[in-house]
C-alpha cells in the first residue's frame, strides 16, 4: 500500500491521474477508480470492488477467465458485504491467476464513510497479506477514519506513506512558478498584446499560492477569459487583499489561502450586479454545489423556475472556480472540492452575498423537484403500448430520452436526497408541495422510475420520507 496522503488543493488527484496513465502506457496499471463526491455512483463505497473487478478482468485474461464463471454461478455478490466483494471478486481470482499488478484509488476520502476507520481500508488490511504481487496506490486527505485506517496493525507494516504538503516549500514555489510562466505564455500566444507579469507580480503569486496547486490553476482561469483582459484582471486580483482573518482549512500559510482567492473572484464576477439579485446567485452557486448529481444549466433553470440565460450568466461570470460545458445541456460541477467546502462554510465565506446555507438550498431544490413532478408528470409518458412490458418496448431508452429530460430525470430520482437535508425550520414550506406530489403524481413518478430502470429505489424513497415526517 502507497498513501499518498495531502491537504485540499495540493496536487494528490493530478498526480494520481498522471501516475495512472503512466502505468497504463507501460502495461502495469490494473485498475482505477477515482471517487468523487459529485457523482452518486463513485462515492458509494459499494462501486470500488465490483468496478475494479470488471477492470481487471477486462485486462487480463487469466483474472477474466475465473471472473467470469464467478459472477455467472453468483451473480449477487456485488450487494454483499465489502469483505465478501473484495474476496470473492478480486482476491480469490488475483491469487489463482498470480497477476501482477497495481491498482490506483483517488480521493477515498470523498466516498461516504461512516466507520471510524475507513470500510474500505479495514478491509484492505484483512487481505494485504495474500496480495504479494498487487500494489495499491491510494490517495486522499488526512482525514480522521482515512488516518486510522492506515494506523491498523494488519495495513500500517505494510503501507508507506508520503505527506504531500510537507514538500520542502521552495521545491513546490519552484513548481507553481513554472506553471504559472508556461500558462503566462500560452496566454500571450493567443493574446499577443498581452504583457507577461513581472518577476516581482509573479513573486506575488506564489506567495499568495502558499504551496496550494489549484490556487495557481484558478488565478489562471480567472486571468484567461475571453471577454476580459489579463491584464486588468491581474491588476485587481493582485491589488485584492490577502486573507488576514480565519484561514480556512487548507491553511498552509499565515496569510495566503484559497479563501482570499474565491472571495476575490466572486466579488469581481458580480460587482456590477444589483443586490436585490443577490439571492438568485446563491440559488445558481447552491444548485452547483448541492446537487446530488452535477446540472446543466437547463436543468438549474427548470428545477429553480429561472431563465436559462439568466442561470449561464451567472455561471460565466465565475468560470474559473466551475468547470463549464459549451453549451447549455452540459453538466456543471465545482472544479476543485474546496470551493464547495469554502462557500457552505460561514467561518471561512465571510461575505453574505455569497454564502450558502445548506439547509436553505436544499429545500430550494426539494421543492423545485417536487413543482416541476407536478408540472410534468402524466399517465404513460413515454406513450407506450397499452399493456406493453418494458422489455418488450424495443426503443424503451429512446423513447425516455424524448420524453423525460435530464431535470424531469433529476427531479424523480433526488428529490428524496434534498429532503433528508432540509431543517424543520422549512417543514411548512415542503408539507404542501410534497402532499400534492404524493396524492396526485405518485403513480406516474413510479412509472418513470420503472422506465429509467430505477423501480427499486422507489422504496429506499419512501423509507426516507416516512422517517423524515416522523421526525418533523
Amino acid at each position: 500500500m502507497y498513501w499518498l496522503n495531502g491537504l485540499a488543493g495540493t496536487g494528490k488527484s493530478t498526480i494520481a491521474q498522471t501516475i495512472a496513465e503512466r502505468l497504463f502506457a507501460e502495461g502495469q496499471l490494473g485498475a482505477s477508480f477515482f471517487c468523487s463526491r459529485d457523482f452518486e455512483d463513485r462515492s458509494n463505497l459499494r462501486f470500488i470492488f465490483p468496478t475494479l473487478a470488471v477492470q481487471l478482468a477486462r485486462r487480463y485474461t487469466e483474472f477474466r477467465s475465473i471472473f467470469v464463471p464467478l459472477i455467472r454461478s453468483d451473480p449477487d455478490v456485488t450487494s454483499e458485504s465489502l469483505y465478501n466483494q473484495l474476496d470473492k471478486l478480486i482476491v480469490r481470482p488475483l491469487n489463482k491467476s498470480a497477476i501482477s499488478t497495481v491498482v490506483v484509488i483517488d480521493a477515498l476520502d470523498e466516498c461516504k464513510d461512516e466507520e471510524p476507520a475507513s470500510a474500505i481500508l479495514s478491509v484492505l488490511g484483512r487481505f494485504v497479506s495474500e496480495l504479494p504481487k498487487v500494489k495499491f496506490f491510494v490517495t486522499g486527505r488526512p482525514e480522521p477514519h482515512i488516518r486510522s485506517g492506515f494506523r491498523l496493525p494488519l495495513l500500517e507494516k505494510a503501507t508507506g506513506v508520503f505527506v504531500l504538503h510537507d514538500v520542502e516549500p521552495c521545491l513546490v514555489n519552484n513548481d507553481i512558478r513554472r506553471f504559472f510562466k508556461h500558462s503566462f505564455v500560452e496566454i500571450a500566444r493567443r493574446l499577443p498584446e498581452t504583457d507577461l507579469p513581472t518577476d516581482e507580480q509573479l513573486d506575488l503569486l506564489c506567495e499568495r499560492a502558499a504551496g496550494l496547486f489549484v490556487y495557481a490553476v484558478a488565478t489562471v482561469k480567472f486571468l484567461d477569459h475571453k471577454n476580459n483582459d489579463p491584464r486588468g484582471q491581474l491588476d485587481r486580483l493582485l491589488g485584492s487583499p490577502g486573507s488576514s482573518a480565519r484561514e480556512g482549512r487548507a491553511r498552509l500559510k499565515g496569510n495566503t489561502t484559497l479563501d482570499s482567492l474565491y472571495s476575490s473572484i466572486l466579488v469581481e464576477a458580480f460587482r456590477y450586479d444589483d443586490p436585490e439579485d443577490d439571492p438568485k446567485i446563491r440559488s445558481v452557486l447552491g444548485a452547483v454545489v448541492l446537487a446530488v448529481t452535477p446540472l446543466s444549466p437547463c436543468a438549474i433553470a427548470a428545477l429553480l423556475d429561472f431563465r436559462i440565460k439568466d442561470v449561464s450568466f451567472r455561471l460565466s461570470s465565475i468560470h474559473s472556480l466551475l468547470l463549464l460545458q459549451e453549451h447549455d445541456d452540459g453538466p456543471v460541477r465545482p472544479f476543485h472540492k474546496s470551493f464547495p467546502d469554502f462557500i457552505t462554510d460561514p467561518e471561512r465565506c465571510v461575505n453574505q452575498r455569497f454564502r450558502i446555507c445548506p439547509a436553505d438550498r436544499h429545500t430550494e431544490l426539494l421543492v423545485g423537484c417536487l413543482e416541476l413532478m407536478n408540472r410534468r408528470l402524466e399517465r404513460n409518458m413515454c406513450k407506450l403500448p397499452d399493456g406493453a412490458k418494458n422489455s418488450e418496448v424495443d426503443d424503451l431508452k429512446e423513447r425516455a430520452e424524448q420524453y423525460i429530460d435530464r431535470a424531469l430525470r433529476y427531479a424523480c430520482r433526488s428529490w428524496h436526497k434534498h429532503l433528508v437535508t432540509t431543517s424543520p425550520a422549512h417543514t411548512s414550506e415542503i408539507i404542501p408541495v410534497l402532499h400534492r406530489f404524493l396524492e396526485e403524481r405518485f403513480l406516474f413518478w413510479l412509472e418513470v422510475l420503472s422506465v429509467l430502470g430505477a423501480a427499486r429505489e422507489a422504496v429506499n424513497v419512501l423509507e426516507a420520507t416516512a422517517r423524515w415526517l416522523d421526525v418533523c
